[in-house]
């Protein structure tokens, strides 16, 4: 079952459609799951940490139980495995999610990147390019960030 809904979600996300659909609520937060999976394999080092925030995170954006949320981020690992590089994965998350949800998707990749509670130059990196490739400024990243922070009682890194 997951293997075929893996396959559905690949061929919906990237298929040639010169004017791509918005996501199904489903598909966006598996795909936007997946970005945060990638942040937290950007330093080589995806610990129970980071797969836990995923799932909180998860979770906390639409209602999940634990079970429902550890399985959207199954499917996400599976999903960032298999997605093309950065650049063109977030073009489309770009083209499918509205900007608000974009702003929220940052805000959850820098809470990923500290949920080890250290600054990693490589999770940092990754979420600045995806930031600008999703339409999201410089400042309010940064303004994301120190949200992030704050949140989780982390001093300012």
């Amino acid at each position: 079952m997951i293997a075929v809904m893996f396959r559905n979600l690949l061929s919906r996300l990237f298929s040639d459609d010169p004017q791509p659909q918005p996501l199904a609520s489903v598909d966006a937060e598996v795909a936007i799951a997946a970005l945060l999976v990638r942040v937290a394999r950007a330093d080589d080092h995806y610990s129970p940490t980071e797969q836990s925030r995923i799932d909180r995170i998860l979770a906390r954006r639409r209602g999940l139980d634990d079970k429902e949320a550890a399985a959207r981020r199954a499917a996400a690992e599976m999903i960032e495995a298999e997605a093309p590089d950065t650049v063109r994965f977030t073009r489309v998350v770009k083209d499918r999610v509205a900007l608000d949800d974009r702003l929220g998707v940052i805000g959850a990749m820098w809470e990923v990147a500290y949920a080890d509670a250290q600054r990693n130059p490589e999770e940092e990196s990754l979420i600045r390019l995806v930031a600008g490739l999703l339409g999201v400024n410089d400042r309010d990243s940064a303004v994301a960030r120190q949200q992030v922070l704050a949140q989780m009682g982390l001093p300012e890194v």
